[in-house]
């Protein structure tokens, strides 16, 4: 059977842990590799070579780590479909969603190739009689990011792209259920680096490993900040715990987007796009769509016939079936979790229009899927309205009013997203403004930011007051130096025991 090994100091890395996990091929429920992992004492042999490492890659001028980025970029480009069907084959995800997660986080990487410019200090000439003032940005060191499940292309890049293009070295921990990719990634970027003519050896570093790993990442004195993207009850503990331990900490937590829609909105557009953003990729994104809003029982009613008309016509299919619009859960624990939601739905009252339970797909019996549900007449109160289910599950909770579709996603716990579907500019301007969530789509369904902004939500779905990537990104993982300078002719004759000021 296939092993996968941590990627370490530039090559394969067997570690001392005598532990494994299951690496599952969703579509057909069958254990396909074991993936290592790690134990504290290998976390530590990959910090040692990233610290080794961090010296020299930090005192490489930026545009000779850019070259390094754009030779990353082409690799990613030219390998696009191999890193697609490896994606595939251990998350579930159809093969046109894994190359969007390749391609978001390939983007990451073309922003990267800019970090000349974005990583400049600023200057002030004459800020008093002969002094000038200036800032410079300047890595941290060692660094680390902990990724889920759900994206284990985009959401690496998403850390490590700005990360080592502003100097520091990484440590990838990603999700043991589907680490082929990140490995992937790691053996990639030491070709990019070959070809750039940089020795990249220890710059990226992917560490297999569960909580055992976590931990270590978390108390290791080396490790100057940590990125994360998981549920919202991990991301609070591992920005207590990172914080606790004198890390900076960004923790993206989860989401319960939603998804509002006026009377005057075009309802075919809004149906279809909330119909992808809700079931694509088996609904497992933190952006994804799994609450519709119509406001008016006029335009719920109006809604929820398209929908089903829209659930009629989708394929649930194998991941590698072109024709396929989503696949498979990633295992079969979470495809419980979600039939157990689906259940605790009906018990809680609302109506169960459409059941993905009983979803057997031919010849693939044994796989990990479960078909589109649709459940209305869902109320705030609701547990399965409170909680993020992750999974194919669309739920239409009824607004009134204007007012009302604001304070539904207002007053969630969770801010990460929300769309407002409208053809009103200063109904959408309006909502906009208001709406206490991190990002907002008007007539997009799914408003992740491009690479060049940032992305992060609010309340519950984010702990640090730093976003991913972007600016935001650059700041995270540099520390600013601000230098005051003066160049005095002759020698000093007094001591100065003031404070200096600029009369």
């Amino acid at each position: 059977m296939r092993s996968i090994r941590h990627f370490v100091n530039g090559q394969a890395f067997e570690g001392g842990s005598d532990r494994f996990g299951d690496v599952f091929d969703p579509n057909i429920g069958e254990v396909q590799a074991k993936v290592a992992l790690a134990s504290e004492s290998d976390l530590d042999q990959a910090v040692q070579a990233a610290l080794t490492a961090q010296v020299g890659w930090a005192a490489t001028n930026p545009q000779r780590r850019a070259r390094v980025m754009f030779e990353f970029k082409r690799l990613l480009e030219a390998n696009m479909n191999e890193l697609a069907a490896l994606l595939s084959s251990e998350h579930g995800k159809v093969i046109a969603d894994s190359k969007g997660d390749i391609q978001r986080g390939l983007e990451v990487i073309e922003f990267a190739c800019g970090i000349p410019h974005a990583q400049k200090g600023e200057y002030t000439e004459g800020a008093g009689p002969g002094i000038d003032v200036y800032s410079m940005r300047q890595p941290l060191g060692v660094v680390a990011g902990i990724t889920p499940f759900n994206f284990p292309a985009m959401i690496p890049m998403w850390m490590f792209g700005v990360a080592i293009a502003v100097g520091n070295t990484f440590i990838l921990k990603p999700s043991e259920k589907d680490p082929s990719v990140p490995v992937r990634l790691g053996e990639l970027f030491m070709e990019a680096g070959a070809a750039a003519g940089q020795d990249v050896k220890g710059v990226l570093n992917v560490v297999h490993g569960d909580k055992v790993v976590v931990d270590a990442i978390l108390h290791h004195p080396l490790i100057k900040a940590v990125s994360f993207v998981g549920s919202s009850d991990i991301a609070q503990y591992i920005y207590a715990t990172g914080a606790a331990n004198g890390k900076r900490v960004q923790a993206m937590g989860g989401a319960k987007n939603h998804g509002i829609i006026l009377p005057d909105a075009d309802f075919d557009q809004a149906t279809r796009d909330i119909i992808g953003a809700a079931y694509g990729s088996a609904g497992e994104r933190c952006m994804a769509l799994p609450v519709v809003t119509p406001v008016g029982a006029k335009t719920a009613e109006t809604v929820r016939g398209k929908i089903l008309a829209e659930i009629e016509t989708l394929k649930v299919g194998v991941s590698s079936d072109p024709a396929a619009q989503y696949g498979p859960v990633v295992s079969a624990a979470h495809r419980k979790k979600i039939e157990d939601y689906i259940a605790l739905g009906v018990h809680e009252g609302a109506e169960l229009v459409v059941d993905g339970r009983d979803f057997k797909l031919q010849g693939y019996e044994k796989g990990f899927f479960i078909g589109p549900t649709l459940f209305d007449h869902v109320t705030p109160v609701m547990k399965t309205y409170q909680d993020e289910i992750f999974g194919p599950v669309l739920q239409i909770v009824r607004a009134e009013t204007f007012e009302e579709a604001i304070a539904l996603p207002s007053k969630h716990q969770y801010g990460n997203g929300v769309a407002i579907f409208t053809r009103s500019g200063r109904a959408a301007r309006e909502f906009a403004a208001r709406v206490d969530v991190g990002m907002v789509g008007i007539n997009v369904p799914i408003p992740v930011p491009v690479a060049y902004h940032t992305f992060g939500g609010w309340k519950r779905s984010a702990f640090g007051d730093t976003n991913q990537h972007g600016m935001e990104g650059v700041k995270f993982y540099t520390k600013v130096k601000t230098i005051t300078a003066r160049w005095p002719e002759g020698d000093p004759t007094d001591s100065a025991f003031v404070i200096p000021t600029m009369q």
